[in-house]
């Protein structure tokens, strides 16, 4: 079972009106998704986005006249809006991260807990497994990934062993990886599998996450009206840093060459003002649900003016 982080704070902060028109970028199973259409009245609507397949199976059983689903990453979120007809939206939410069914399922390659083939693409449609990518990718390469998206202070080290244990055949499966990285690792944290970085280093590179958050952003703020509230929740420091920095730099006003001869009236407004501090979840919820533990929930509302 998927357990939604944040589930009432997140749409809370969406700050919901009846008949407004609302985007969840990040179905999964549709926890979210549910409390916002609870919230809606008759004249509201919701678009989901998700590009797992089998999260787009999970929201089929939504029979809701005011409820879209649509099978495509975040990062088509400009795509996806003008091919329905919709220019502007009152809110959107992004819940990122893996869901518990993707870890948990040993067929989808996320986890060094079973021995599967080592797939980890979010969207198994489309795309380079991790195996076809560990297949073909240079010691370099590997190294880079792994410091980039893990902060693998043995990156060079794994690398090399990867790059060994090519010669005597592929490495296909979670559970030789694991191997391979538990033996190129002698000490780790307390309580941390050796794979665990190396594995989710991986993942966010196979599937761009990183890069797909950074695309997305941009068009969350273009999209929402006056008013309208973006709501994001990261589970690990690399999203939250990027989420951090995009809002921070937002709710300023533009940044101008020193000495130009600008007054401050005269400058652009910022788009976007922080509302309140980040969340997390709290204790009964973390201990409820371990997995919550590193979520970190950040909201701005979109201002209008110049700059809209």
């Amino acid at each position: 079972m998927h357990i939604t982080v944040l589930l009432r704070e997140a749409v809370d902060a969406l700050a919901i009106k009846g008949g407004g028109l609302y985007v969840d970028g990040t179905f999964g199973r549709g926890g979210h998704s549910r409390e916002v259409l609870s919230r809606l009245d008759a004249a509201g609507r919701l678009i989901a986005l998700d590009r797992d397949p089998q999260a787009i199976a999970a929201g089929a059983g939504i029979d809701d006249a005011r409820f879209t689903l649509v099978h495509a990453p975040f990062s088509d979120l400009a795509g996806v809006l003008d091919h329905l007809g919709v220019d502007k939206v009152d809110g959107v939410l992004l819940d990122l991260g893996v869901s518990s069914p993707q870890l948990d399922e040993a067929a989808r390659g996320m986890s060094f807990r079973f021995d599967a083939p080592l797939d980890m693409r979010m969207d198994t449609s489309r795309g380079q497994t991790v195996a076809q990518w560990l297949a073909e990718a240079s010691v370099s390469q590997i190294t880079e990934v792994l410091r980039e998206y893990g902060e693998e202070r043995f990156a060079h080290a794994i690398a090399k062993a990867i790059a060994t244990a090519r010669t005597r055949g592929a490495v296909a499966t979670t559970g030789q990886l694991a191997e391979i990285v538990e033996q190129a690792v002698r000490t780790r944290e307390p309580g941390q599998h050796p794979a665990t970085r190396s594995f989710q280093a991986l993942r966010i590179f196979i599937n761009q996450e990183l890069e797909e958050l950074s695309r997305v952003l941009p068009v969350c703020v273009k999209r929402l009206r006056a008013g309208g509230r973006l709501v994001v929740i990261s589970f690990h420091s690399l999203e939250d840093r990027i989420v951090k920095r995009f809002m921070r730099d937002e709710a300023r006003p533009p940044q101008w060459p020193a000495r130009l001869p600008v007054r401050t009236a005269d400058l652009p407004p910022p788009r976007l003002a922080l509302a309140g501090r980040a969340r997390r979840p709290g204790a009964g919820e973390t201990a409820a649900n371990p997995r919550a533990r590193s979520a970190v929930m950040r909201v701005a509302e979109r201002l209008g003016g110049l700059a809209a």
